[in-house]
């Protein structure tokens, strides 16, 4: 590959990584402790990773386990979550917080594979403008030492990473849906 297209390929590995990420906080219907990955606890005065401050495990398909370092978190740690957009209550016993993932109705299913798509989508179109600022400055090679057929090729090789990446979001929407309305 010519190395004026490395930048370009990086930022569309990056679109693909953001849009992997956002899709495993996106819970369905199991549990998944990564829907926790973006909740930070007050701890002695900073904000800070739940997973520093907890081991967080899955005992059942649909139980999140988090016990907490120190007993004192467990009120910090629960309020944490309920501020969060996890949407479920927590439960605990004073030591352990228990989250228990309800099945997720038909239609919660279908939102959240719209929301999939959406997302998906929002990426193409993150990927498709790389291309375009990558013709842009292939374009600006003009009157160089570059050829208009080497910008040319420059330009085709842009599309088909383009088609690459697009393809390769497609299938992370397809598995995600296909994850979601599996009950």
């Amino acid at each position: 590959m010519n190395e004026k297209l490395v930048p370009y390929e990086d930022k569309m590995q990056k679109t693909l990584s953001n849009l992997q990420s956002e899709y495993q906080s996106i819970r369905a219907g199991r549990a998944n402790p990564h829907v926790l990955d973006k909740i930070t606890v007050d701890y002695y005065g900073s904000p800070t990773p739940l997973q520093q401050v907890a081991n967080v495990t899955v005992p059942e398909p649909r139980m999140i386990q988090i016990q907490p370092w120190e007993a004192s978190l467990v009120k910090e740690i629960e309020k944490a979550i309920l501020s969060s957009d996890v949407g479920i209550n927590p439960t605990n016993d004073g030591k352990v917080i228990r989250l228990v993932f309800p099945e997720l109705t038909e239609e919660r299913r279908k939102d959240l594979a719209k929301d999939v798509k959406k997302k998906g989508e929002n990426a193409k179109v993150a990927l498709r403008n790389i291309r375009r600022d990558a013709n842009e400055s292939f374009k600006k090679l003009k009157g160089t030492e570059v050829s208009e057929d080497e910008i040319k090729d420059l330009e085709d090789e842009a599309q088909k990473l383009t088609d690459k990446y697009v393809k390769k979001v497609d299938e992370a929407i397809e598995n995600k849906s296909k994850e979601i309305m599996t009950v």
